[in-house]
This record gives C-alpha cells, sequence and structure tokens, in this order.
C-alpha cells in the first residue's frame, strides 16, 4: 500500500536501518549481541532524524517566513473567543521548536494586549505541536498515532488557553511587560522567494546546531532502553499494570528540557517496550511543554500564581490525555 510505503520507507527510511545493519555485519559486529543492536538503533535514528529534521525545518521555516511576529499578532488581534485559541494553537504549529524559544515570543505577545488565553494557547501549543513532529512520529509509530498526538496537543492547548483566560488575571502579568507599548505594527517587509530560500536555510543551520546534542542524548537514551534495560524493569514502573504510570512518566519528563525532535527517540524504545501510548504521550508533553528551564524563563513573565495556573493547567490535561490514550491505545494497533 502507498501508506505503508510512505512510513516505512520514506519516513521511516527502513531501508536506512537495512544497510546499517549490513555495514555493521561486513564490520564483524554481530546484531544480535547488545553493542551491536544499540549501535544499529542509534546510527540509524541518529541519522534519520537529521536528515527528517533538516528537511521539515526547511519546509516550515519557508512557511514560518509569511508569518513574522507583527503580521501575527494583527492576524490573532482580529478574532476572539474560541476561534482566537484555535487559531493561535494554529500559528504556534508554524512557530519555534522548543518552550525555552517560544516564550520571547509570548511576552511579545502579551506585551501587544492580545488576551491572556490566546497568548497561552500559542504558548502551549508551539513546542508540542508542528509538521515536523507529525512527520516524525509517523515515521516511527504511523499516521493514526501521529495525528492523534497532533490533535490532542491541540485541543489541550485551545482548552488550557481558555480556561487560563477565565481564571487568570492580567495583573498578573509581570508589571514591566504591561507597561511595555508595542512597537509601531507597520506592514512587514515582503521577502522574496530568494530571501525565504536563504531564510530557511539559515533556519535549518540554526536549528540543527541548537538540537543537535538533545537529539544524541535522546537517541543515546533510547537504545541503552531499548538494548540494555529489561522490559520487565520498564513495564513494572511504566507497564498497564501500574495506575500511576502516567503521573509517573509525566513527572519525570518535566524536569528534562529537549524538544520534540529529542524525545521521539526515547519514546520509540519505550514503545517497542510495550510501554501504553498514553503513557508515552504523557511523557513527550512533559517534557516538551513543561521543561524546568521554560518554567524558569516564564516566571520572568508572569508572577507565581499564573506560572502555578498555567502548570496546573497544561500538567492536568496532560494526565488526562495519558489515561484517556491508554484506556483506548488499542484502537491505534494494527
Amino acid at each position: 500500500m502507498i501508506i505503508d510505503f510512505l512510513q516505512y520507507q520514506v519516513l521511516g527510511m527502513r531501508f536506512l536501518n537495512d544497510l546499517i545493519g549490513m555495514g555493521l555485519s561486513a564490520l564483524g559486529i554481530s546484531l544480535e549481541s547488545r553493542i551491536g543492536g544499540s549501535l544499529q538503533f542509534f546510527l540509524y535514528d541518529v541519522i534519520k532524524i537529521l536528515i527528517l529534521l533538516s528537511v521539515l525545518i526547511y519546509v516550515i521555516s519557508y512557511i514560518q517566513s509569511y508569518f513574522p511576529p507583527e503580521r501575527t499578532k494583527r492576524i490573532l488581534g482580529r478574532f476572539s473567543g474560541l476561534k482566537a485559541y484555535t487559531l493561535s494553537a494554529l500559528l504556534g504549529t508554524v512557530t519555534p521548536f522548543c518552550s525555552c524559544s517560544s516564550i520571547p515570543l509570548f511576552i511579545g505577545f502579551t506585551s501587544a494586549g492580545l488576551p491572556l488565553g490566546v497568548t497561552f494557547s500559542f504558548l502551549i501549543s508551539s513546542p508540542l505541536v508542528d509538521l515536523g513532529s507529525l512527520v516524525l512520529l509517523a515515521s516511527i509509530f504511523g499516521f493514526p498515532i501521529a495525528f492523534a498526538y497532533v490533535v490532542v496537543g491541540l485541543v489541550l492547548a485551545v482548552l488550557g488557553g481558555a480556561l487560563i483566560n477565565k481564571v487568570g488575571k492580567e495583573e498578573q502579568i509581570e508589571e514591566y511587560i504591561r507597561n511595555l507599548r508595542a512597537n509601531a505594527q507597520t506592514e512587514p517587509s515582503v521577502m522574496l522567494g530568494v530571501q525565504r530560500r536563504a531564510y530557511a536555510a539559515s533556519q535549518v543551520r540554526t536549528t540543527v546546531h541548537k538540537v543537535f546534542w538533545y537529539i544524541l542524548i535522546g537517541v543515546g537514551i533510547g537504545a541503552l532502553i531499548h538494548n540494555w534495560i529489561p522490559a520487565s524493569w520498564i513495564l513494572s514502573v511504566l507497564g498497564s499494570k501500574n495506575p500511576f504510570s502516567v503521573l509517573i512518566a509525566t513527572l519525570v519528563g518535566v524536569p528534562m528540557y529537549a524538544d520534540i525532535f529529542g524525545t521521539i527517540p526515547i519514546a520509540e524504545a519505550l514503545w517497542l517496550k510495550g510501554v501504553g501510548l498514553g503513557t508515552i504521550l504523557s511523557f513527550m508533553m512533559g517534557v516538551t511543554a513543561l521543561s524546568l528551564p521554560s518554567l524558569i524563563l516564564l516566571r520572568k513573565a508572569v508572577k507565581p500564581p499564573l506560572l502555578a495556573l498555567f502548570f496546573t493547567v497544561v500538567t492536568g490535561g496532560i494526565i488526562c490525555i495519558g489515561y484517556l490514550f491508554n484506556s483506548i491505545g488499542y484502537l491505534f494497533i494494527h
């Protein structure tokens, strides 16, 4: 089938895994050994992710060149209510790939006078959901799971923003941000095609340089889990028989700092060990949306009550998503 070919050969690059396996075997390294299996997992995932990442960042950045911050502010300012939250969450899919990079834009939107909930919908969505996460997840878990991840990420961003807007207060934004006056909103200069291509290429270089070590660490942890830690150990902590597996995965993910590309290899290894889909999604969302460094940066923009509200709403949403998908995960397994 065409979908299978796209998933396994185009996105999954199974041919690359076979080539690496043949190369290691030619060097006398047994693929059945732990070292050989780990090397194959590591080399295959690093090369595959870097190739897909470079292509995806180029495409996303090219699209993003049509949405500079000033234009984005004006677009969001035209809507209110559920439409505004939804649009803000969708715009988050074509902006930075990690939570720390999203916070400067969040501050800019807040200082421009956009509603509290709209800016938080953007802040939740931006690191969680993008074209890159869809394609990379599809390459490993298949399109149904990838689409499910994107949908629940957007729903969390929309509902989280709406709830924060209802409960939070504008005065809980730090005073220096509330006192900022938005710069004159002149229409940004229109890029030419060659400028857009140059911008996209520069974003590829910048982003790959920034996330390269996180990818290596993430793949290294994934290889360790996949080939060295017994499945029984992992399942005793994160398996379906442990009713606290989702809570544990979420809380373990929060202190970590990585983007979606660094968490996918770990998620892949957990998936192969039999960990539930909901537990894996909770871990990924905890890392990308609630990393400790991003919370520290966000504290510079909002006061403790609003920060606590953001943390509580997003954590609660992630945990609910985890338990939901653990209960219906069988629908995504063929």
